[in-house]
């Protein structure tokens, strides 16, 4: 890494982590992760692993965001779910991807960071709202796809209901700090998974329908 970071190193690192959708790595080469990250070098920032932030939390590795990312699916046209905004650079890469997303985090001054990082960015098409995201968001449902960036052993009932027939889920889980992240489908029947996409570790989601804040 040299002092010429840019996204495009994490294009170069997303695509060796196995990442092959087109979309999700030009939305990376558009959205500049040294704007959303904590000051530091842009070596640091361009680096495909996680960085501190506020209330002893990290942002999710960028690999690890577009393999999630990737596994819902998304054309383009999606009503998403997030959980967990952070800083909001995996919420600007959803938005760049779909035709809006309500993002959903725990900690206010976090959603105020987001909201200027997104809006430099020119980003409108994302409402944030700060609560519990393991109760979702009814008042903006049916979703087409919910991505979750925290664990749990399972997927809270909540955002299951709030998920269109046919939509993607995207849930790291487990206990928080070993998961599987899973990608599954709302079925007729149910819950449907369908595929472990990688492994990883997690803050554990907290919340009503989640672990004990």
């Amino acid at each position: 890494m040299t002092a010429e970071a840019s996204p495009e190193d994490l294009v170069t690192a997303i695509r060796v982590a196995g990442v092959r959708d087109e979309r999700v790595l030009a939305a990376v080469r558009a959205t500049p992760r040294a704007e959303f990250v904590p000051a530091a070098p842009a070596a640091a920032a361009y680096a495909d692993r996680p960085i501190p932030i506020e209330h002893g939390q990290v942002t999710t590795q960028p690999s690890l965001s577009a393999t999630m990312i990737e596994g819902l699916g998304l054309t383009g046209d999606e009503h998403v779910l997030e959980i967990g905004t952070g800083v909001g650079f995996q919420t600007a890469l959803l938005a760049r991807l779909t035709a809006d997303v309500v993002s959903i985090e725990w900690w206010p001054d976090l959603v105020q960071q987001a909201r200027r990082h997104l809006d430099r960015q020119g980003l409108r098409n994302v409402r944030l709202l700060v609560g519990d995201g393991s109760r979702g968001a009814p008042d903006h449902a049916p979703y087409d796809a919910i991505i979750v960036s925290a664990a749990f052993p399972e997927v809270p009932p909540p955002l299951v209901e709030q998920l269109r027939l046919g939509g993607r889920l995207v849930q790291p889980i487990g206990p928080g700090g070993q998961e599987e992240v899973v990608s599954f489908q709302r079925t007729a029947s149910g819950l449907e998974r369908r595929q472990v996409l990688t492994l990883a570790r997690f803050v554990r989601l907290r919340g009503q329908h989640g672990f004990p804040s």
